[in-house]
């Protein structure tokens, strides 16, 4: 029989049409007419610093850092250079993850195979031209528009094109549109549209670019930011107003303590902290050869609580291996080798089943195929019709015993028991006629041979599913193949639970999602249902993480919440997929939930520290416009204690471990928090104030009294800063016990004392500030205590 060359091979074989020539190409490339589509997994240089610079609040601290260059010293106007520092480090940050994500999409990239000059080989996408003849098969993603030039059994899916589900069956003659990827069969298209002019290029440009997918953390920092830009708007105007008219020390000075109250307003550094916690995310994933293409998909990934696993590929791997050969009906051993070695020389794109087969039982060179049906996993089998070396002509099927068999066949009772043992087994049956492609071609199969497999299982599977369990998450094996056989695996591999039949499940999908909510695994479940299970299990309120490989989970994929492809799956699944395993590790999944946890859990953490300080700032303005004094700090001040109880401790709290499982409801959480350490921080530093003003006459009374109100601030704010802290570990202690070290050298060494403007007189003052500060932690304390049980996360 005619072998023909598997075209996912980097093979130089001849092929029946040989193409376009090299000169003919050469012309073509030439002339312009090549895929020159960009493909981009992140945004360019231009982009990044565009968005890293042209951001509001860079606008209001760029002026009034100016404001403050004119009028001030130059230690009033550090708050400017912290914010050159801080979108330098995020262009830095992003810039890195972008060179992680290029590199890494080089590396996960599959090239299309293209017959020139007579042979097949494998080009980048982007090399395709007009006129080129490309092969494709099971998995394939059509990456160009073209005309459908050869066909077996050729059907390809266009559901992320048109929304049709079934796929389409294709004739030469027949167009095939870029986006839609190969369900089953094989065949070739010439190129008729590449580039620009081809139907979803468009759509896979903007697809592939870096967006902004749905991610709670980034919104509800939008959120929190709207509502910061409408406090602060009027306080600030207020604020100005005031300190005009009060005016005590000076025209420069006003404006100087003006500044100081508005800057603190602005929690820019928990856009960037976000920011760096994304992108150092992805790069630490992409070292363990995790491909993130959506940022916030480790995000979504760590609040998943369902992770539908499909079994071939993820809990076992790609081989299988042919364990027995048992003829039935009397039929000849010998025979049925025959018959199996030429099915699998049949199939040009063979899947794991029949590459079994084919290392077990080489083909016999004495027969012809004839006709092929390649094997499709909503028809379950696949066939082919044979002219044997005597001249006989005969049609085989081979598949799911329990899909070409009437129920009762006493074939199915030996078949229940192999799988009952975590076997694979498929039948070999004669069909009773000779035409392939009716649908009822499985009337009258007769049996001939159970061909029984042994499926491999990962090594590291157990782990990772022990690993959910412990997570709370919990874990639904969905596939294909027979559920007592995918029970028997989930089993070995410790997964308990009880096993279903899919072909049993309800169609409504309020009954699905009950059956799904009481079962673990799933067999003999459709391309369509394993879309539906999804939806179903997302109707319930779950958050739904589904893993594959095949081409027959993209669809699930798709609907997923978070998609995972592993790196050696299909193309189609790969381009729908947030994260590809380019290992094919399941076990890399850990690594990404436990960074995702990490990344949402430390911002959550330090989100409270930022918006502490906007909302005492906020605060002290309209207290102090209300009070109609001089507002307390300049703006070297609030710099000092933003960069000792926020910036620096952030950094470090923001890139730390953390397991705590990701929760809902995070600007609810955060604002719980901050609303009432920045109330108290607030109204303790005014009292503190308002007692100086009091106590300190004469020359140099403002500065006392400042020194006595950031005394107090400084101190509720370590308070705060100690409570986000918790629990503590040896380094999170030196980290606390070293801000406090670095004010106190600010207050003892007379150089500092004199750059920042500190000095603390007489010792009544000083430590009635303590004092205030003291009971502003006890009132802390007690409040955020009664947050946690009146308003709990």
């Amino acid at each position: 029989m005619t072998h023909i060359d598997a075209p996912g091979a980097r093979l130089h074989a001849p092929t029946r049409a040989g193409g376009l020539t090299s000169a003919e190409v050469a012309e073509r490339t030439a002339r312009g007419e090549v895929n020159d589509v960009p493909v981009r997994s992140s945004r360019s240089l231009a982009e990044i610093v565009r968005a890293n610079v042209l951001t509001r609040f860079n606008a209001i601290i760029g002026v009034l850092w100016l404001v403050m260059l004119c009028v001030a010293p130059i230690q009033d106007s550090f708050f400017g250079f912290v914010i050159l520092a801080n979108t330098g480090i995020g262009i830095l940050q992003e810039w890195r993850a972008k060179q992680t994500l290029d590199s890494l999409a080089v590396i996960g990239e599959v090239r299309p195979t293209v017959r020139r000059d007579g042979v097949t080989t494998e080009v980048r996408t982007s090399e395709i031209v007009l006129g080129d003849l490309i092969e494709i098969g099971p998995g394939d993603k059509i990456v160009v528009d073209g005309e459908c030039v050869e066909a077996d059994g050729l059907e390809i899916d266009e559901s992320l094109l048109t929304g049709e589900a079934d796929p389409v069956v294709k004739a030469p003659g027949d167009r095939v549109m870029s986006g839609s990827f190969v369900v089953a069969g094989g065949g070739a298209f010439r190129a008729t549209r590449v580039g620009r002019e081809a139907y979803a290029a468009q759509l896979a440009e903007e697809a592939s670019r870096f967006t902004l997918v749905h991610s709670e953390l980034r919104s509800g920092i939008s959120t929190i930011l709207k509502y910061v830009t409408w406090m602060m708007v009027p306080t600030a105007v207020g604020l100005v107003i005031s300190q005009f008219v009060v005016k005590q020390h000076g025209l420069k000075d006003s404006v100087a303590r003006t500044v100081g109250g508005i800057v603190p307003m602005v929690p820019e550094g928990l856009v960037l902290l976000t920011s760096v916690a994304f992108a150092i995310g992805v790069i630490r994933l992409g070292r363990k050869q995790c491909l993130v293409q959506e940022l916030p998909a480790i995000e979504g990934l760590a609040r998943v609580d369902t992770v539908c696993l499909d079994k071939t590929g993820t809990l076992t791997e790609g081989g299988m291996d042919v364990m027995e050969l048992r003829a039935v009906d009397g039929h000849d051993e010998a025979y049925v080798r025959q018959v199996l070695g030429a099915l699998g020389e049949s199939d040009p794109r063979p899947n794991a089943s029949l590459r079994a087969i084919i290392d077990a039982y080489p083909d016999s060179e004495e027969w012809r195929c004839v006709e092929s049906l390649p094997f499709s996993s909503a028809r379950k089998y696949s066939g082919a019709r044979f002219s044997e070396g005597d001249g006989e002509t005969s049609t085989w099927l081979l598949g799911a015993p329990d899909v070409l068999l009437p129920a009762g066949d006493p074939a199915l009772a030996e078949t229940e028991r192999l799988n009952e043992q975590g076997l694979r087994v498929l039948l070999l049956a004669r069909a009773g006629r000779d035409d392939l492609d009716v649908p009822d071609v499985v009337d009258g199969a007769a049996p001939a041979a159970l061909v029984v497999l042994e499926q491999r299982l990962r090594a590291d599977a157990a782990d990772t599913l022990r690993y959910f369990a412990d997570q709370d998450v919990r874990a639904k094996v969905i596939s294909g193949d027979n559920a007592v056989s995918v029970g028997a695996v989930a089993a070995k591999l410790g997964l308990d639970g009880s096993v279903v039949d899919a072909r049993r499940l309800p169609a409504e999908r309020n009954g699905m999602a009950d059956a799904l909510d009481g079962a673990t695994v799933f067999g003999r479940v459709t391309p369509q249902q394993k879309r539906e299970m999804v939806g179903a299990l997302q109707s319930k309120g779950h958050s739904v993480a589904m893993t594959g490989d095949g081409v027959n989970d993209v669809l699930a994929l798709k609907d997923a919440d978070i998609g995972v492809s592993m790196g050696s799956g299909s193309e189609a699944t790969r381009a729908v997929a947030q994260i590809v395993l380019l290992d094919n590790s399941f076990a890399t999944l850990p690594s990404v939930v436990a960074e995702g946890r990490r990344v949402i859990g430390n911002i959550t953490r330090v989100a409270s520290l930022f918006l502490v300080k906007t909302v005492y700032s906020v605060l002290l303005a309209v207290l102090v416009v209300c009070w109609g004094v001089q507002y307390p700090f300049l703006p070297r001040h609030l710099t000092l204690l933003s960069t000792l109880t926020i910036g620096i401790p952030a950094f470090f709290l923001a890139l730390a471990p953390n397991r705590e499982r990701a929760r809902p409801h995070f600007v609810r959480r955060v604002m719980r928090y901050a609303v009432p350490g920045g109330l108290v921080a607030g109204v303790a530093t005014f009292v503190t104030y308002l007692v100086a003003r009091h106590y300190y006459t004469g020359d140099g009374s403002l500065e006392a009294e400042t020194s006595a109100a950031t005394l107090t601030l400084f101190l509720i704010s370590m308070w705060v800063l100690a409570i986000i802290a918790r629990p503590y570990t040896w380094w999170r202690v030196v980290l606390v016990a070293s801000m406090g070290v670095a004010f106190v050298c600010v207050l003892a060494v007379p150089a500092l004392q004199a750059f920042f403007a500190l000095k603390l007189v007489g010792v009544a003052m000083p430590w009635t500030a303590v004092a205030v500060a003291a009971v502003a932690a006890v009132v802390l304390e007690f409040l955020w205590k009664w947050v946690d049980r009146r308003f709990p996360a």
